[in-house]
C-alpha cells in the first residue's frame, strides 16, 4: 500500500510517499518539499523533489500551501508514482478529535470548525486537504492530530482556573501539540534504553525553527506539556510569544485600542525571538550575533531569555516526575542541530544528575539518535531526529486496517 503524507509547516510543505508493507515494514519511495511558501523577500520560493536517485528543483512562486500541494501532486501524477491513500497532519483537533480519523464528509466539517483554534497552522493544513482531495479524489484521506497524543494528560495538569461555566461552554483546557513528533520519540526510546514504555520517565524538548515545546512523560505517557489551549503558550518560539500575562493583552485593548486581529498577529508573528532580538527569529542567527557591536545586547537578551524559559520548564517537569527521569531528549531542527543550546541547558541540570559529555555533544549526528551523557550521569541525554511523516504513514496503516 502506497501512502502519500503531507506535513505542512508555517512556510513549508513536506510530502513523502511510503510503501507500507506487512509487519509495519515501511520503505520510502519518494520525497519532496516546498520551501519559503508564502514568504516575501529577496530569496525566491522553490520546490524540490527526490525521485529515482535524482533531485528535481524548480524555482517558482508558491504564494500559499494550496499551490504547494498542487505542485507536489502534479509531480507525483506526472511520474506515475502510485498513491493508495493520503495522510495529513493537522495541529489542533480541539474537543472533536482525540485520535486519528478518516476524512469523511462529517469529519471534514469538524476539521473546518477547528480552524480558528490554531490560526497559524490549521487553515493551511485545511487548504492542503482540500487540494489533495480534489486531485486524489478516488482514494481515502485521513488526518493525524497533533493534539490527540496528549489526551492522556490528567485534569490537574490540563485544567485552567477559570469559571466553570466558561470552561464548560467554550471547552477551554490545555491540549498540547507536536504530538506526532512526540509519539515517534515515545515509540523509539524504549528500544534505545532497553526499557519497557511503562518503565520510562523522561522529558522531551521539541525545539523547532518555528514552534517549540516540552513534554513530561510518565510510564510512557504524556502527563504534561508546555503548549496549552493554543500552540502560542509555553516556550519562547521564533515569532510566537510563549507564556505571557493576559493583562498585557487586555491593556493593549483597553488602553491603546488595539483590535484583536492586530494583537493576534503580534503574538503569533512579531513576538518571541523576533520581538526580543529586534532583528531575527532564527536562534542560530541570534547566537552568531551575541558579540556583535550593533546587535549584541539584544541578541544576548533573546538567547538568555529563550534558555531561561526552557530550563524553567524542564526543571518543573523533573520535580513533577518525582525528581527522577530516565532520559532528557532533544529533537527537531534546533534540538538536534544546535550543540550550544543542549550544552547550556544541561549545564544547569547537574543538580538533577544530568551531566553532558561536551565532546559527544559536539559530535552529535543530525540523522540518527546520539547519546550525549557523561559516564557519571544518572540520566541519559539523547539527541534524536524526529520522523513525523513516518508516524503519519504508520497511523494510516492502523486506521485503514493494514495491521
Amino acid at each position: 500500500m502506497h501512502i502519500l503524507v503531507f506535513n505542512g509547516g508555517s512556510s513549508s510543505l513536506s510530502y513523502k510517499v511510503f510503501d507500507l508493507q506487512g509487519n509495519r515494514k515501511v520503505e520510502l519511495v519518494f520525497k519532496g518539499k516546498a520551501y519559503r511558501v508564502g514568504v516575501k523577500g529577496t530569496e525566491r520560493s522553490y520546490i524540490e523533489n527526490h525521485w529515482q536517485g535524482k533531485i528535481d528543483k524548480e524555482i517558482v512562486d508558491i504564494p500559499d500551501h494550496q499551490t504547494a500541494a498542487c505542485l507536489a501532486a502534479r509531480f507525483i501524477k506526472a511520474n506515475n508514482i502510485p498513491v493508495d491513500a493520503v495522510g495529513h497532519r493537522f495541529v489542533h483537533g480541539g474537543e472533536y478529535f482525540q485520535q486519528s480519523a478518516i476524512l469523511d464528509p462529517l469529519n471534514l466539517l469538524k476539521i473546518k470548525e477547528c480552524l480558528p483554534l490554531a490560526p497559524l497552522h490549521n487553515p493551511l493544513s485545511y487548504r492542503v486537504i482540500l487540494e489533495a482531495r480534489r486531485v486524489f479524489s478516488d482514494i481515502p484521506h485521513y488526518v493525524v492530530i497533533d493534539s490527540a497524543f496528549h489526551s492522556t494528560i490528567v485534569p490537574k495538569a490540563y485544567s485552567y482556573p477559570l469559571p466553570l461555566q466558561i470552561v464548560e461552554r467554550y471547552k477551554f483546557r490545555r491540549f498540547g501539540f507536536h504530538g506526532i513528533s512526540y509519539s515517534y520519540i515515545c515509540d523509539s526510546m524504549p528500544g534505545l534504553l532497553d526499557r519497557s514504555a511503562e518503565q520510562l520517565n523522561m522529558i522531551v524538548c521539541h525545539l523547532g525553527t518555528g514552534g517549540a515545546s516540552v513534554m513530561a512523560v510518565e510510564h510512557g505517557r504524556s502527563v504534561d506539556t508546555s503548549m496549552g489551549f493554543s500552540p502560542n503558550t509555553g516556550l519562547i518560539m521564533s515569532t510566537r510569544s510563549g507564556d505571557i500575562d493576559p493583562a498585557v493583552i487586555l491593556f493593549l485593548q483597553h488602553k491603546y485600542g488595539l483590535p484583536p486581529v492586530e494583537i493576534e498577529a503580534m503574538l503569533n508573528n512579531q513576538s518571541g525571538l523576533r520581538g526580543l532580538s529586534g532583528f531575527s527569529s532564527d536562534i542560530t542567527d541570534i547566537i552568531g550575533r551575541v558579540n556583535d557591536v550593533q546587535h549584541g545586547v539584544r541578541a544576548s537578551l533573546a538567547l538568555e531569555t529563550y534558555l531561561y524559559r526552557l530550563k524553567s520548564y524542564i526543571g518543573s517537569y523533573i520535580m513533577a516526575l518525582g525528581g527522577q527521569i530516565n532520559a532528557l531528549v532533544f529533537t527537531d531542527d534546533i534540538g538536534v542541530g544546535n550543540a550550544l543550546i543542549r550544552s547550556r541547558v544541561c549545564e544547569s541540570l547537574v543538580w538533577a544528575g544530568i551531566k553532558i559529555d561536551q565532546h559527544k555533544n559536539q559530535q552529535a549526528r543530525n540523522d540518527s539518535a546520539t547519546f550525549l551523557q557523561a559516564l557519571d550521569s544518572g540520566t541519559a541525554i539523547v539527541s534524536m531526529p524526529t520522523e513525523e511523516e513516518l508516524m503519519i504513514c504508520l497511523e494510516g496503516g492502523r486506521i485503514l486496517g493494514r495491521f
